[in-house]
């Protein structure tokens, strides 16, 4: 797949294109970008996605903390994975966006050969939020290309978008974002040092350092599956192949131990595992929250909690208890 900074790097022909932020590349996205790819190829032409950063909102909302559901090569690798051919991220500042939705798409259908376009729902490109469907549509007739609307995807709830995804994440619904995703909300990240408490109460952690910018769940108890990215030090495992654990995550400040810790840790405890992590890539996939942190009394009382918190974990992700003998199993008397 091609990657551009700017629409001047890239000249194509009988391009198809659709123009977004596409952050989380949710279920609603994929209803643009999945008949973008196929009527693309079936032209024989390219399929090219136009994005922005930073995001609109920053520039011109002044959102000055705003939280992506997905880094730029999360995004880059979802787009390829569903056959994007070419992505260009432009940079967006209030210069570009004080454009005409014409000089745009100009500029636009000059480098790509632009044919077709893909729209959203709620598209409005250029100076004033001019450049909507019926805009676009007129502009095309004169620069040779089409325009496509495609409608919102909703379910009982409403649209489904990425602030929606947002707003469930934040609040720690990380079953309802998953069902909005089409797949588990995931933070990815290597494993650094911690204050290691985990192994002085014989239950390890794995602490991930998020990527800056990404958002992070609400603070509390998740059920996980953990991926790691080839082996671990020393495992004997094939080294190009990823494999995923079932993992307790708290997401927090630590009550217990660190109150005033400045912004949310991601400690990850995975089930029946007790290789030497750090330094290695973990993906988290966050499948169902357990419950909110809380400053327990004693070690012994958080303890008891985390072992609750594991065998939560165990019934989520449909695992067998490894304390207990499989069906068929028995011992002689």
């Amino acid at each position: 797949m091609i990657h551009t900074h700017s629409l001047d790097d890239l000249i194509l022909q009988n391009a198809w294109l659709t123009i977004g932020i596409f952050d989380g590349v949710h279920r609603g996205h994929r209803e643009i970008l999945q008949p973008l790819v196929t009527g693309a190829h079936a032209a024989g032409g390219p399929a090219v996605v136009l994005t922005f950063t930073p995001h609109p909102a920053v520039v011109l909302g002044g959102k000055t903390d705003f939280k992506y559901l997905t880094t730029p090569d999360e995004l880059l690798a979802r787009l390829e994975s569903l056959g994007v051919d070419a992505v260009i991220t432009q940079t967006f500042s209030r210069e570009f966006a004080d454009q005409t939705a014409e000089e745009f798409m100009r500029h636009v259908a000059r480098s790509l050969g632009l044919r077709r376009l893909f729209i959203g729902y709620d598209t409005a490109l250029g100076r004033g939020r001019e450049g909507n469907a019926a805009r676009l549509t007129e502009i095309g007739k004169e620069l040779g290309y089409t325009v496509q609307a495609v409608p919102p995807l909703s379910d009982e709830m409403g649209i489904i978008s990425s602030s929606r995804i947002r707003r469930s994440i934040t609040a720690g619904h990380v079953s309802a974002a998953a069902g909005d995703l089409g797949r588990y909300y995931d933070l990815t990240g290597p494993v650094i040092h911690g204050d290691g408490r985990g192994h002085k109460i014989y239950i390890p952690t794995a602490n991930i350092q998020v990527p800056a910018g990404k958002l992070i769940p609400a603070n509390g108890i998740y059920a996980c599956w953990a991926w790691l990215e080839g082996s671990s030090r020393g495992s004997g495992e094939n080294s190009g192949e990823a494999k995923k654990h079932p993992a307790a995550t708290n997401v927090g400040v630590r009550p217990t131990f660190t109150p005033d810790l400045p912004a949310p840790a991601v400690e990850a405890h995975l089930l029946d595992f007790n290789r030497d992590l750090y330094g290695q890539q973990v993906r988290l996939e966050f499948v169902e929250y357990l419950r909110p942190e809380e400053k327990f009394l004693s070690v012994e009382a958080l303890v008891e909690q985390i072992q609750a918190d594991i065998d939560r974990t165990r019934e989520i992700l449909l695992l067998p208890n490894p304390d207990e003998p499989e069906q068929g199993d028995f011992t002689a008397s």
